[in-house]
């Protein structure tokens, strides 16, 4: 089974979405703005998708600029940001076994089916 971080306001997450449910697979829809994902889920996330914490960050959200842009943080650091702030989370993420996307562009989906 599949599992989606998911933004039902974001095109991109509606369009991985659609992919997913196109190919037929069952899926597991998070909502991680309203369930927002703890450190260590995001830590999980993050080695299946073999990238930093930082790597994951929203750096053209406006909280991005005012608060965090230009300081430095440490990974650990990085993911209690991300998790106290779900929307710095990019979006969507597509998670299946050992192996996880980002959905930009949405066909990175694709490797997953």
């Amino acid at each position: 089974m599949l599992k989606i971080y998911h933004n039902t306001r974001c095109s991109k997450s509606r369009q991985t979405l659609d992919l997913i449910e196109q190919a037929g697979q069952e899926v597991q829809i998070i909502e991680y703005l309203k369930e927002a994902p703890s450190a260590a889920d995001l830590q999980d996330v993050l080695r299946k998708l073999n990238m930093k914490p930082e790597d994951l960050v929203r750096k053209g959200e406006k909280l991005y600029k005012e608060k965090f842009a230009g300081k430095p943080h440490t990974d650990a650091e990085w993911l209690e940001i991300l998790a106290a702030n779900p929307g710095l989370i990019e979006r969507p993420i597509v998670v299946k076994g050992d192996k996880a996307v980002i959905g930009r562009p949405p066909e990175n989906v694709l490797k997953l089916l």
